[in-house]
């Protein structure tokens, strides 16, 4: 039965309290797509892309204005390139190009899946890959990259992380002239899950189907306006009154999903549950953590805080959706969320403290400059902690770290959009090098062992 109280509110979500849906992503598999002569491997990339997504814009902004909800993102992600390059021998950069090639064909805002799973070690093409990765992101504007370095189940390539480490460095570098954006454009995980509609880790695991549409919700301003009417309720309360608000936020996201779905003949597949901030006002997940009582985000609480919010945006997600997957939490951009920007600008939100809230929170260190000078080593000892703690405690986490090339602490960078701006923020100064270097494989931990 329609409640016409349920579709007011739901209006003024949209109109007053930054209420959107950040992305529709379709997955396209390219394992069709794989043969030995690169060209012809290519053709078929394109031709496969712009095939499955040729109608996708059209049908979310179709969706936007019948139903006035805000779409402000229509996305792909595909199989990890190093799979579908493997064969052909050469660099796989020409791969990226027809990525971005197709992007923008189609008319979406970016592309994922200039990827590699190297979990355990490297197999066919994913060094090449991982080596093209500064010169795919120098020379695209929509292509994203990521690479899975570690798992619960397989420890953490430690190679990986070194390498990985330099390869962050040089995206910043070829960038530079470009506020050092492809830095930005990559992200590496551990425990990386297959159907993710957020970039810049998005792709399309080899698990997927051939071709399906994953949504990512938002709604940090509607969690802290509903939190505002109970400026004096206990704790126990506030969950409540964040589950409720998260159900209804993913019934958006499930009409969304569902919609899209049938009308582009493709299967739904999973609402991503996670509250993505942006730098506009009002849309924070800082704020949610600064309404439950911090006075600042960063002071101590806050990763209690932020557990809290965690838990209950997943409680009262998964009962108002049929497919929840994902990330699902609450994401924590330092440059996407004017809170964490005001936070770390004042010093009460520090990189330490950051790692501590990525333990109970989705993804990881996400999208935060560091000084321009930093060592590769140190970037790679700073992933090498961000997967340790993913691999630990069983959850998805992941670096996302810009090296603001010839800035210092206390200097920005700034994007603008939806990628926002960020303080350069400090890093300790002793070396990990002798760690790093040291290579090999970081065991499993013992609860990995549940067959």
């Amino acid at each position: 039965m329609i409640n016409v109280y349920d579709i007011l509110e739901t209006i003024r979500m949209i109109q007053d309290e930054c209420l959107d849906i950040r992305t529709i992503t379709m997955g396209i598999s390219l394992l069709d797509c794989i043969d030995s002569d690169i060209d012809v491997a290519c053709k078929k990339v394109y031709d496969k892309i712009t095939t499955k997504a040729a109608h996708l814009v059209q049908v979310g902004e179709q969706i936007e204005r019948e139903y006035g909800i805000p779409i402000i993102n229509k996305r792909i992600s595909v199989t990890p390139i190093a799979i579908v390059s493997a064969a052909c021998k050469c660099s796989p950069v020409k791969f990226a190009k027809t990525m971005d090639e197709a992007a923008k064909a189609v008319g979406v805002n970016l592309i994922g899946g200039y990827s590699a799973l190297v979990p355990k070690g490297f197999s066919a093409g994913d060094i090449e890959l991982i080596k093209s990765i500064p010169e795919a992101l120098a020379c695209t504007e929509r292509v994203c990259s990521s690479v899975n370095i570690g798992s619960t189940k397989t420890g953490i390539n430690l190679d990986a992380c070194k390498m990985m480490g330099q390869i962050v460095r040089e995206c910043a570098e070829k960038t530079v002239d470009n506020a050092c954006f492809g830095a930005a454009k990559l992200v590496v995980f551990c425990n990386a899950v297959e159907d993710n509609p957020f970039m810049a880790g998005a792709f399309h695991g080899v698990g997927e189907p051939d071709c399906m549409i994953n949504v990512g919700v938002s709604g940090p301003g509607v969690v802290r306006a509903a939190l505002k009417k109970y400026p004096d309720a206990d704790i126990t309360k506030i969950s409540d009154v964040i589950k409720e608000i998260s159900y209804k936020i993913t019934r958006v996201g499930q009409l969304v999903g569902t919609t899209a779905s049938e009308r582009l003949g493709v299967p739904f597949g999973i609402v991503d549950l996670s509250l993505a901030p942006t730098p506009a006002v009002g849309d924070s997940v800082a704020h949610i953590l600064e309404e439950i009582g911090l006075e600042r985000c960063g002071t101590h609480g806050t990763t209690a805080c932020l557990a809290l919010l965690n838990d209950a945006v997943k409680k009262g997600g998964v009962m108002a959706c049929s497919r929840i997957g994902g990330l699902s939490g609450a994401f924590i951009p330092v440059s996407e969320d004017a809170g964490m920007i005001d936070a770390a600008k004042s010093g009460a939100l520090c990189i330490e403290k950051l790692e501590a809230m990525t333990a109970v929170c989705s993804v990881g260190l996400d999208m935060i400059c560091i000084p321009g000078d930093t060592p590769a080593d140190t970037i790679s000892a700073i992933i090498a902690d961000e997967a340790a703690i993913g691999m630990v405690n069983s959850k998805t986490t992941a670096v996302r770290v810009i090296p603001a090339i010839g800035k210092d602490v206390g200097e920005e960078l700034d994007w603008g959009g939806l990628f926002g701006r960020a303080p350069v923020m400090p890093l300790k100064k002793e070396s990990p090098s002798k760690f790093i270097n040291r290579g090999g494989q970081i065991p499993a931990p013992l609860h990995s062992l549940k067959n």
